[in-house]
Parts: structure tokens; sequence; C-alpha cells
């Protein structure tokens, strides 16, 4: 179920979700726009790549309203995939929408847990908090919204669980590896989130990606991948003291991973609380996408894993 095609500006564009945001706008046919800055010659390829796909590229900066604000005024959804140093710069853009009565939907920059229903160790609650502020924000400016908790990226971490690019023999548990987490692939991610911003369902609602095939625990993924390579991996297992007391000593930024790994892979929170009626669940809304399962992603990385990649947190 969607509505007719929208145009769809998507700010971080360029960013590690924000280009799949931006090719899965472009593949469902909406006329797709980008807000970013001038452009640096490491980001040139992807530049030219949007310009051959017809995206609209808008270059400016997040303090340059009058840009922001006609940006916005041309379009009719805006996606924020912000990273999160930028999350509070969101305020800007919520001030621009305020601006532009044509806009029908509002995606803040979220895509992971459900902030209204989990909390974390500090360092990951304050970021939480940040996202909160934001959807506040946006409640208060009576924007059309849909806040997207799209839990954990799967790409992402089955690269740093399992290093899939390397031959190693050893693999770090984090608590005793039970708790479960979803871990959905980053493009699947884009997929959904494309199809929720223009779905009247959706409108003023949270949506949670919780497909069945991709809720797994640490020892779930480590049992799959020894199966596929034929190896036996050595398990270290770091306990959650331990965590704990990293998310205390180290500084900031660096405490904040290590908050995170406590909340999804020792405290499960992801899985913490059951989905009831009323709430939304992405491949339930969306039974005809083919979602990437977590196992076959496993398959993928035998041939060709993902690149390593490094989350920014300031």
């Amino acid at each position: 179920m969607e509505s007719e095609k929208s145009k769809i500006l998507v700010f971080g564009g360029r960013g590690y979700l924000g280009k799949y945001m931006v090719k899965a706008s472009v593949s469902m046919g909406h006329p797709t726009y980008v807000y970013v800055r001038p452009v640096d010659p490491s980001k040139l390829q992807l530049h030219h790549e949007f310009e051959s796909m017809g995206v609209t590229i808008f270059q400016g900066e997040l303090d340059e309203e009058e840009k922001m604000v006609a940006a916005v005024k041309q379009v009719d959804v805006v996606i924020s995939t912000l990273a999160v140093p930028q999350h509070l710069e969101q305020f800007k853009i919520i001030h621009a929408i305020k601006q532009a009565p044509n806009i029908k939907r509002f995606v803040p920059s979220e895509f992971g847990n459900e902030v209204d229903r989990v909390s974390g160790l500090p360092p990951f609650q304050a970021l939480m908090e940040n996202k909160k502020r934001i959807r506040r924000a946006t409640e208060s400016a009576g924007i059309p919204f849909t806040y997207v908790s799209a839990n954990s990226f799967a790409a992402y971490f089955v690269d740093f669980l399992l290093h899939p690019h390397q031959t190693l023999q050893h693999v770090s548990i984090y608590g005793n590896g039970d708790a479960k987490a979803v871990l959905n692939f980053e493009e699947d991610v884009a997929a959904y989130t494309i199809k929720a911003s223009v779905d009247p369902r959706t409108c003023n609602r949270v949506i949670i990606y919780r497909p069945p095939g991709n809720i797994v625990s640490q020892l779930d993924l480590i049992s799959s991948w020894e199966k596929k390579t034929g190896t036996t991996l050595q398990r270290t297992h770091i306990s959650e003291q331990d965590i704990i007391k990293l998310s205390e000593s180290l500084p900031f930024p660096e405490n904040i991973p290590v908050a995170i790994l406590h909340n999804i892979f020792i405290k499960g929170d992801q899985m913490s609380f059951e989905l009831n009626a009323n709430d939304l669940e992405a491949s339930e809304l969306y039974p005809e996408y083919k979602y990437t399962s977590v196992d076959k992603l496993l398959d993928i990385c035998l041939v060709n894993p993902p690149k390593p990649k490094l989350a920014a947190f300031a």
C-alpha cells in the first residue's frame, strides 16, 4: 500500500545509510533530491553517480536557512540520515520544514532502537535522549512524521562481530552471547523507509523493523558462520561487568560503542518488548518486499564481505 510517487529529499545522502536511501528512492520511481555540503574530492564519484541517476542535488550547509527552506519547499517528503554527531542539527531541518507547509512527512534520523521504549547505559542513553528531543520538537511543530526503529545494521555488525573479510580463528562474545538482537541489511532499511515515508498507515506512527529472519543472538551468528565456513572459532567472552566498566572509564566518544554493545548484545533491548496489535512492523506491512535475511547475508559474505565501516559518534 503506497501513495502516488512523491518528491523525496534526503539530508545526509552521501553518508553510510544516506546513499542507500537515495538509491532506494530512485529505484521506486520517486523524484529524488539530496541536500549535501559542497562536494569534496572524496565524494566526487558518488556525486556523479547521483547525477547519472537523475537525482537533484542541492549544495549547502545546515546553517544556510534560505537554501534549506528553498529546497524543502520543492518536495513532499523529507528524510534525514544525518550521523550521530549531527543529530541535534535536525532542529534546523525542523525549522525549515515549519516554513514549508507542503511537507507531507518528515522522517528524522534514528534507524536504531525504539528510544521511547528502551533505556541504556549513560553514554548510549544520552544519544537516545537526543533522538527523543528531535521527536518531541517534531511533534510540537505539528509536522507529520514517521519514526523508524530499524534496530541494528546487519552488514555493519556482521563485519564487527565476525570479520568476514579476514581469516580469523578467534571471535569475541559480549556477555553470554544468548541475547537476541535484530540485524537488518542496510539496503532493506532504506527500502522499508522509503515505503513507509509515503504510506498513509505510518503517518504520525513509529514503525519497527523486526523481520523474523533477522532475529539472532551472537551465538546463532557464530554457529551459522562456522557451519558455512567449515571452521571452529575460538571464543572469548567479555563479561557484562567489564563492558560496564569500560563505558564508565573510556573518554567520550569511545564510551558510546561499548554502551551500545551492552544494550544490543548483553541486555537484548531490541527484543525486550513484545509487539502488540497497535504496533507497525515493517515485514508485516510490506510482505511483498523480499528482505535479505541474516542467513542470506552470511552467504553473501562468503563471496563478497562488506567493507569495514567505522561509526562516527562525535
